[in-house]
């Protein structure tokens, strides 16, 4: 029941739980000399070789019983539908030996990126992209790497590989993984002359390309219906839009995974994940070209949700192609999947935002605009004068497309919605513009955290406490009941959407419990992605800002570490009237039988009057506090929706008239 609840979470969270809760030809970017560039009149010669070579060597499915069974692929050319699904049908193949596939997979999973020098060649009319990289890969493992395997989505084809500008054999394979929208990987597995060593570096100057097209093949094998799988999967090259999400949606560069279906529980998403934090940290370097008939060169381009400014070059006769050129400088790539926009949109800039949108969705502009400048004085408030970048609004081709959104960009149907639902849009998307932090739980913790306080101040505590507590459940479902049953995820090394999107809400949500609105304000406006090397850079911010200058108890069972959640409870409640005349002293039996140590709110209610102290609860402790209030006190409450527990977040207790503690 758990894994099924867990794999309903991660495809909510992969197919547009990015957002807040409001909506539901020149190869001068190369490095080395000795292999060609990429030619354009390669496909055809491509695709006949791959047929030949290509056989599927691994599958991964669920069988009829729902349990995940790996075997070995059929032979058999990778462009047949029926071979690339057979094992959808519950009858599985042969199992190899537990050996053969932990060794593949140690030797997929070693494999780190540490750069990406990158020439990309486009020609959007034929659906086709040609790329020449020049990739740099480390041995993170613990023992010597005989074999790189390398894998692109299926839809592309490898040309050549080379290794200090020798042509290197390779086996080419299919392997069955959901990485890619097309259920399938190319594969390329190089044997290196010399084993890299633990920790060793070398470059890989690889040549690939291929049609890539809408596919709904892996959602349909699950049985999605058509119209939501189209909606879902909507990754293509075409003239109007190309959109490429990379690792997860469209593998349109290399990597290095081990193959994940749907279906077998969370695991596709942890490998998007760890896929992400693999890469934060990697250099990009990028030289695009787009070949496009007269009068539909692209307007707009990004890489990682970063403009590219594109400079197209045409002829007088319209039966010539138009060249648009543009280039991504070195760049460092955060906590994301490395992914490719292009687009035919007209250009609306307003305040920080551009909004880039189709003929029919101009009528929207105006509503859209207006949102982001309804919430900008909020978000100045918080974070600072102004965004450290612009937020680009990307209009995707089709009104029901599901969002997506990587830094400051946001793909999204620019249609009509009510001015609630496009504030709090707003206000999630244009803090990613103002943090742009590499640091998941930063970026889009953040951004939750914003949109949850937004409303707040629209519809009051209690409705944004509800938001909160609506995400809590996959949370709790993920996190270790106890240290000791598993490692969890630290928010500072987390994979997880649940952790980096709905546990670091939950921390800044403590967090201004702990040292205020205007100390956590404080904090956000000094922050600097530039300087944030250290893993305790914005403990120190915080605690700089404001009178605790000690909060290294919560951040090492919140951030640097993953404790589980707390589990709080009341016990006895004893009231006693006091000397002073209506006066009572309510001794309360406060437990936290979690492993994690939280500050929580402890309020006592009268008929007239409430008195709330935060108490210190460390892990596995039990006190008594002890509050005086005026007037009979009627009940007692303990957490108030900003701390995620195991079970509920509000506890309370109805007094009745209960003898007082002998």
């Amino acid at each position: 029941m758990k894994a099924n609840t867990l794999q309903r979470i991660g495809m909510a969270l992969l197919f547009g739980g990015s957002l807040c809760a409001g909506i539901s030809l020149s190869a001068a970017a190369q490095t080395s000399t000795g292999a060609p560039p990429v030619s354009s009149q390669s496909i055809q010669d491509t695709q006949k070789n791959q047929d030949k070579k290509d056989k599927i060597v691994f599958q991964r499915s669920i069988d009829a019983d729902g349990q995940v069974v790996d075997g070995p692929g059929a032979q058999g050319n990778s462009d047949n539908p029926a071979a690339a699904l057979q094992n959808q049908s519950g009858i599985s193949p042969a199992k190899p030996s537990a050996a053969v596939l932990s060794a593949e997979d140690a030797e997929r999973s070693a494999i780190a990126f540490t750069d990406y020098d990158m020439d990309v060649r486009l020609r959007p009319a034929e659906s086709h992209i040609a790329v020449r990289t020049l990739v740099s890969v480390r041995n993170t493992g613990k023992t010597p790497l005989q074999h790189l395997r390398l894998q692109i989505g299926s839809e592309l084809n490898w040309e050549s590989i080379r290794i200090n500008s020798q042509p290197m054999p390779f086996a080419a394979a299919v392997l069955n993984s959901d990485a890619d929208h097309t259920g399938q990987l190319h594969e390329a597995a190089v044997t290196l002359a010399t084993p890299l060593a633990p920790g060793a570096e070398v470059q890989v100057d690889v040549t690939y390309s291929g049609a890539i097209k809408q596919s709904l093949k892996r959602l349909l094998a699950i049985g999605t219906p058509e119209e939501v799988a189209e909606t879902s999967d909507w990754d293509r090259i075409s003239t109007d839009f190309t959109g490429l999400r990379g690792f997860g949606s469209v593998v349109w560069y290399p990597v290095s995974s081990v193959p994940v279906i749907l279906g077998d529980g969370n695991r596709l998403f942890d490998e998007i994940g760890q896929h992400k934090l693999q890469l934060s940290g990697a250099h990009l370097r990028l030289a695009l070209t787009v070949e496009s008939p007269a009068a539909q060169a692209p307007d707009i381009a990004l890489v990682n949700g970063h403009p590219v400014t594109l400079t197209s070059s045409s002829s007088a006769d319209p039966s010539l192609p138009v060249i648009s050129t543009g280039r991504i400088e070195e760049t460092t790539i955060g906590f994301e999947a490395l992914s490719l926009f292009l687009a035919r949109r007209n250009h609306h800039a307003s305040g920080d935002i551009d909004l880039w949108t189709r003929i029919d969705t101009e009528s929207n502009v105006t509503s859209w605009s207006t949102a982001a400048n309804d919430v900008t004085p909020f978000l100045q408030g918080w974070l600072g004068k102004s965004p450290r970048t612009r937020l680009t609004v990307l209009d995707l081709p089709d009104d029901g497309d599901i969002p997506f959104e990587t830094g400051s960009m946001l793909a999204t149907p620019v249609r009509s919605a009510s001015e609630d639902v496009l504030n709090g849009v707003m206000a999630h998307a244009l803090s990613h513009a103002w943090v742009n932090s590499r640091r998941a739980w930063l970026s889009e913790g953040v951004a939750h955290f914003m949109g949850t306080l937004w409303v707040e101040k629209k519809l009051g505590r209690n409705r944004a406490l509800a938001a909160l507590d609506n995400s809590r459940e996959a949370l709790t479902l993920i996190e270790p009941e106890s240290p000791g049953e598993s490692d969890g995820e630290p928010l500072i090394s987390c994979i997880s959407p649940a952790y980096y999107r709905t546990k670091a809400t939950y921390v800044f949500w403590m967090l201004r419990e702990l040292v205020g609105d205007e100390t956590l304000s404080a904090a956000f406006r000094a922050y600097d992605p530039a300087k944030d090397t250290a893993p305790d850079a914005f403990e120190k911010l915080i605690e700089q800002a404001g009178p605790r200058h000690d909060l290294s108890w919560f951040f090492n069972d919140w951030v640097y570490h993953d404790r589980g959640l707390p589990d709080l409870s009341i016990g006895e409640v004893y009231p006693t009237p006091a000397s002073v005349g209506g006066s009572y002293l309510v001794a309360v039996d406060v437990a936290n039988n979690g492993y994690a140590a939280v500050e929580a709110p402890l309020q006592v209610i009268t008929a007239d009057t409430s008195i709330t102290q935060h108490i210190m609860l460390a892990a596995r402790s039990k006190i008594v506090q002890r509050i005086l209030i005026q007037g009979k006190p009627t009940e007692v409450r303990l957490n108030d929706g900003t701390i995620p527990e195991t079970q509920a977040t509000v506890h309370a207790k109805t007094l009745t008239d209960a003898p007082a503690k002998p």
